[in-house]
């Protein structure tokens, strides 16, 4: 089988590109990174992407780490308890989640998941690049644009939420970075940073592990985590006792997150592309998977109607993307929902569906920029019993590259299905 590239969104380039065959099309078209004023940087939303800039301080740098927590969650035999025991270990009531994302505006308080007129129980970000590089870290004083965006989200009753995406900062799947010191050292400050600013802010928080990265290094590895060399020691103080390999990188990003922040939520991307889900579920439970607290997955982060109309040049891709919502005919839903409760009930962690196009269900394949077509929104607020029963937590939409049908662009339909399901959202059990 081919091997699928997958890059995911950066924030300051505007978008991202899932599922891209070259690493260009990673900021979709979005703008460049810009200087936005002093509320922290707005990054690329909608159809027409935009620039992640630098602002305010948002707060001082954190003096040093929390007690450890305790470990991810695990009770429940059958992937559901899970999803409502970590609902309330986020404060949240133990309801199917909906969460945005991908849609940072210059006023956070008109960040896209602020205009709809309910209360997500999710919002995301990007966390791109390395420290001193002009990634995350550089955006505001201190690293402190973790806070102004968890600050943000608090003042909205929402969780916020931080897509760790900083592997990719020189090409996505390069192994030779993982032994470059210079690299790994900044590597893990801007890891310990994160963590140490959500210790200030010290309420729940999610932060989602480098999509796509443990994808390209399952393959690599060809599922030994062992075989790959990641430097560790003498760069990372707290994880001395990790072994330099891929395991280790990952069990030192969850004894990060224990050490400074207990109260955030650690979860790994699983990838559909990686392999066989039971080589999947192996490989992410040697990295560290099954000592998180959740597993994101992603099911397309673009609209399939972009690939169909192959005009964009994020969308250059063959491949049956408009899935079939009666279940009869492949790809449909019921396929990936099987997917998901292998990795989810594998991993025995819940689920976070992520980066979800927003497009509107069409019978006429394709679409124009800003109005391609999808069924993804359609069909998940009209089953989301079957994302509950495949042992999911919640699902939170972004657009994932420039010229996406966005909630501005889709005649209301994520506002109208976001406004109905919080009037009665689905429990989890």
């Amino acid at each position: 089988m081919a091997l699928v590239l997958c890059c995911l969104g950066v924030a300051a380039n505007g978008a991202g590109c899932s599922g891209s065959s070259s690493e260009e099309d990673a900021g979709g078209t979005g703008g460049g990174a810009g200087t936005v004023g002093t509320n922290g940087g707005a990054a690329g939303k909608g159809p027409t992407g935009g620039g992640a800039g630098k602002g305010g301080s948002g707060g001082s740098a954190a003096a040093g780490g929390a007690e450890a927590g305790t470990g991810g969650t695990s009770s429940g035999g059958d992937g559901k308890g899970r999803a409502a025991e970590l609902a309330r270990k986020l404060g949240r009531a133990p309801n199917f989640f909906i969460g945005m994302g991908n849609d940072l505006a210059n006023d956070h308080n008109q960040d896209g998941a602020y205009t709809l007129g309910v209360t997500m129980d999710l919002h995301y970000a990007y966390m791109v690049g390395l420290p001193g590089e002009g990634g995350w870290p550089d955006w505001n004083a201190e690293g402190s644009f973790v806070n102004i965006l968890a600050d943000s989200a608090d003042a909205h009753g929402v969780t916020p939420m931080y897509t760790l995406y900083a592997m990719a900062a020189h090409g996505e799947a390069s192994a030779a970075v993982l032994s470059d010191s210079d690299y790994m050292g900044k590597y893990w400050d801007g890891a310990k940073l994160l963590f140490e600013r959500l210790a200030i802010f010290d309420k729940p928080s999610v932060v989602h592990l480098e999509p796509d990265f443990w994808a390209f290094f399952q393959q690599q590895s060809k599922g030994d985590p062992a075989s790959i060399k990641v430097l560790i020691h003498g760069l990372a103080p707290d994880c001395e006792d990790q072994p330099e390999d891929l395991a280790g990188l990952g069990h030192c990003l969850v004894k990060l997150s224990r050490t400074y922040a207990p109260k955030n939520a650690l979860g790994f991307h699983a990838s559909v592309w990686a392999g066989a889900p039971a080589d999947t579920v192996t490989f992410l439970n040697a990295i560290g998977a099954g000592d998180a607290d959740f597993v994101a997955i992603d099911m397309l982060d673009r609209d399939a109607g972009c690939f169909e109309a192959g005009v964009d040049d994020a969308c250059q891709r063959d491949g049956d993307f408009y899935w079939d919502e009666s279940n009869q005919t492949s790809p449909n839903f019921h396929e990936h929902l099987d997917f998901s409760k292998t990795i989810g009930d594998g991993l025995k962690k819940p689920i976070i569906w992520w980066q979800v196009p927003f497009g509107v269900p069409s019978d006429t394949p394709g679409g124009t920029a800003g109005h391609y077509r999808d069924n993804r929104v359609h069909y998940i607020f009209g089953h989301i019993d079957e994302f509950v029963a495949a042992g999911g937590l919640g699902v939170a939409f972004g657009t994932g590259a420039g010229n996406q049908t966005y909630i501005d662009t889709d005649g209301n339909q994520f506002k109208d299905a976001v406004t109905a399901y919080f009037a009665s959202p689905t429990a989890l059990p």
